[in-house]
């Protein structure tokens, strides 16, 4: 077991998705800045209207008013912080963005001589404008519907010795003691689970850099690790602490 654990910390720290802050159409800042206290100087109010004017959608933290675009593609959301990285004699911050995997995608630096905290860290903050580039998004729903297409062709089609969709390989059938799921493999690189009654995946698995270790993203937009376990599928599951339990699917 310390073996796997290893290695899924290993593919955790090596996953990346090569995107930038341009690729996103989507920023989701929070209420407050935590390293600023309480006291956010209107740096929020400053970098909303900057990434406003660079074409991106800025939305709150609460996921439960975010627009149904980004709520069906929580991916498709950038987390943006601004982070007090103030020395000795300068004002300093560090504005950040990090994916829906909470890696950090980039982060731009400013600073600045004035010493009054509300002037210095907005002209810090301002230091960093000419670094960010404007909104050109890349839509990533193309998995979905690769996926719902797929769920599609396996329900709807009589099984039959010469149809892909009758392959054991292509949707083999696990249970979570809960409920039945059907493993589709969509890709060489890819598959998802998904529920007997259901068109669209509980869980979609990307594959790692380490073998029968893999990326997913939950339904409910949660992204983790899974891993195969004795010819089962065992995904980490976030407990929304810090902690995670684990959901094992046994092939039926």
């Amino acid at each position: 077991m310390k073996k796997i654990s290893l290695v899924i910390c290993t593919a955790f720290s090596m996953a990346a998705f090569g995107q930038k802050v341009s690729d996103y159409k989507y920023i989701s800042l929070p209420d407050t800045f935590a390293t600023f206290k309480g006291e956010s100087y209107g740096l929020k109010e400053l970098l909303t209207r900057t990434l406003t004017g660079k074409n991106y959608t800025v939305i709150p933290a609460d996921k439960l008013q975010w627009p149904a675009e980004a709520k069906d593609n929580p991916c498709n959301v950038l987390m943006g912080d601004i982070i007090n990285d103030s020395g000795f004699l300068r004002n300093k911050v560090l504005v950040q963005f990090k994916d829906c995997n909470d890696k950090t995608i980039s982060s731009f630096k400013g600073a600045s001589n004035i010493k009054d905290y509300k002037e210095g860290y907005q002209d810090a903050l301002k230091q960093t404008y000419a670094s960010i580039t404007p909104a050109s998004p890349i839509v990533q729903t193309q998995t979905n519907k690769q996926a719902v297409q797929q769920v599609q062709a396996v329900t709807s089609q009589p099984a039959a010795e010469n149809s892909p969709a009758a392959d054991s390989s292509s949707a083999m059938k696990f249970s979570n003691g809960k409920a039945d799921f059907q493993k589709i493999q969509m890709d060489d690189s890819q598959f998802i689970l998904v529920g007997a009654n259901s068109s669209s995946p509980y869980a979609t698995f990307r594959a790692t850099t380490k073998s029968d270790v893999f990326r997913v993203k939950l339904q409910n937009g949660d992204a983790t690790l899974g891993y195969y376990e004795n010819g089962n599928i065992v995904v980490e599951i976030p407990l929304g602490n810090g902690n995670y339990g684990r959901e094992v699917f046994s092939r039926k």
